[in-house]
């Protein structure tokens, strides 16, 4: 993992943005941005919708929320939270996350190293226009996430 000394600026509405899970994730800086130390995402997550419990046993997770009001499960622990909340995920430890509010939610998400972006190019569709429906089922894209997760240290459980 070497670092990369290079400024990096990313501005609003800038970034790759995939579907995963009904959820939409934009890339703000990768692996190749910060020299495989980390790679941070904005999660835009509708009402009702979030990841399915799952373990990293490469990376840990953080999440700060911007808006909204989302049940996190990080290991035996159930909390709802709303904006300005943290959670820090470390790897190995199942963890999950829905928005139960009628409001859009946003995280601030950063994955240590990075190359978790990697598995959200696999298993989710690029987002080119907002308007054009994802291809899959959500139950189809739990499938393919449990295919493939193993090969980037994701267990959907």
């Amino acid at each position: 993992m070497g670092s990369n000394t290079n400024p990096l600026v990313s501005p609003t509405g800038e970034g790759l943005v995939y579907s995963v899970v009904g959820d939409t994730y934009t890339f703000k800086a990768v692996s190749e941005d910060t020299g495989g130390a980390y790679s941070t995402f904005e999660f835009f997550i509708p009402p009702q919708n979030g990841s399915p419990p799952h373990i990293h046993h490469r990376e840990d997770e953080t999440f700060y929320i911007l808006e909204g009001e989302l049940l996190f499960q990080v290991g035996d622990q159930n909390i709802v939270l709303s904006a300005g909340s943290f959670v820090h995920a470390p790897k190995g430890i199942p963890h999950s996350f829905k928005n139960v509010g009628t409001t859009p939610a946003r995280t601030f998400t950063t994955a240590i190293p990075a190359g978790l972006e990697n598995f959200f190019e696999e298993v989710g569709y690029l987002v080119k226009d907002k308007d054009t429906p994802v291809p899959i089922s959500l139950e189809d894209q739990i499938k393919k996430m449990r295919e493939v997760g193993p090969k980037y240290g994701v267990e959907i459980l």
